[in-house]
């Protein structure tokens, strides 16, 4: 039996669109196309200052990063609406900070402090408010966030409401049964969803080609009778085109989409990961096609800014990033007496159950 090769080369770079086409991003303007440089730089430096914490012990649990994919992330939600509602998982941090969270909540929440969204109940980014910043809290089961955003999806119509529901998922996630399940629903009711399918190589420790027969994720569209796209996850400006072309087909009922972005996890599965399995030679080849770099090439080619503005907007999202955590740093330990609270909708324990709690702090 022939030995399947693990090794997964950076694509050459290439447009996704043809020159002579109109795309959705030539009508952003200077400021948005410089918003999209800004939170993805801002998830970056977050991840990196995350990355200190962690090793002085200050992170609870695992800490997730996302270096080298954080473009793909961001354009995807920055493509949606405001009543849009967006899905991310645990190396989707842009998303929450494109969605209005500010890198405070976050850092509280990856260290338990009690004035993190979830008051130390939950770690890293499980949390959301579908209310308050359109976001859909992450389900640790793989695959199970699809049919969520499906009944989300379903929900807006049977409400007339003009909204899609979008959300992310690895090359190993769309291997399971839920995926299937969720997605094919979907495609038979042509429900507004859009699936970010990340290839990004590896399933944990898995190389893609040796957790799917087929060499593309798009085929598994094919197979959903959907519409589907592969296309260069590392191309900001791309990602955000395929995400507004998905959108605006949901909207006219043609359907859900799968978006397969060609990315790579420079990071292992999470920080404890050393990344052993990954051959010699694969994560350097990557770093020249680092999303970031790529995007500021972009728009200095543009137009768009010099490199001396991007500079600046670099310091200044460092200077943010430092103030944020100086207040999560600040902010305090979780407090036993609310340990009980928000767990439920509507707490099935007698308030006498709850008073031996309340009376430790």
């Amino acid at each position: 039996m022939a030995k399947a090769s693990t090794s997964k080369k950076a694509p050459q770079k290439r447009s996704t669109t043809k020159k002579s086409q109109a795309r959705p991003s030539d009508t952003l303007t200077a400021e948005q196309k410089l918003e999209l440089f800004r939170w993805t730089l801002m998830t970056r430096k977050l991840e990196e200052r995350l990355t200190n914490l962690y090793r002085q012990n200050k992170v609870v649990g695992g800490l997730y990063r996302s270096l080298g994919q954080e473009g793909e992330t961001v354009a995807a939600a920055y493509a949606l609406h405001k009543d849009d509602l967006v899905g991310p998982l645990i190396r989707n941090l842009g998303a929450l900070l494109v969605r209005g969270y500010p890198a405070r909540d976050i850092a509280m929440q990856y260290m338990a402090r009690g004035g993190g969204p979830t008051q130390g109940k939950d770690l890293n980014v499980h949390f959301g408010d579908v209310h308050t910043h359109g976001v859909v809290p992450p389900i640790s089961m793989l695959g199970d966030v699809v049919p969520v955003m499906v009944g989300i999806a379903l929900a807006a119509r049977m409400k007339g409401e003009k909204r899609v529901a979008l959300t992310y998922i690895g090359d190993g996630g769309t291997s399971t049964g839920a995926f299937y399940e969720g997605m094919n629903l979907a495609a038979v009711w042509k429900l507004p969803v859009i699936v970010i399918a990340e290839n990004n190589g590896y399933a944990y420790s898995t190389p893609t080609n040796r957790q799917m027969a087929v060499d593309s994720m798009v085929k598994k569209a094919d197979g959903l009778g959907i519409f589907g796209i592969t296309i260069d996850g590392n191309d900001i400006l791309a990602v955000y085109d395929a995400v507004h072309e998905a959108r605006e087909r949901g909207l006219r009922d043609e359907g859900p989409s799968l978006i397969e972005v060609m990315t790579y996890r420079r990071k292992g599965h999470a920080e404890h990961d050393m990344q052993k399995y990954v051959p010699k030679g694969e994560i350097e080849s990557w770093e020249k096609n680092d999303p970031i770099d790529r995007y500021i090439a972009e728009l200095v080619k543009t137009g768009v800014a010099t490199k001396e503005q991007l500079e600046a907007i670099t310091q200044e999202v460092t200077t943010e990033i430092e103030s944020e955590m100086e207040i999560a740093l600040a902010s305090p330990p979780p407090n036993p007496s609310i340990t009980l609270e928000s767990v439920y909708f509507d707490p099935p324990l007698a308030e006498d159950h709850l008073a031996p709690y309340r009376e430790t702090s």
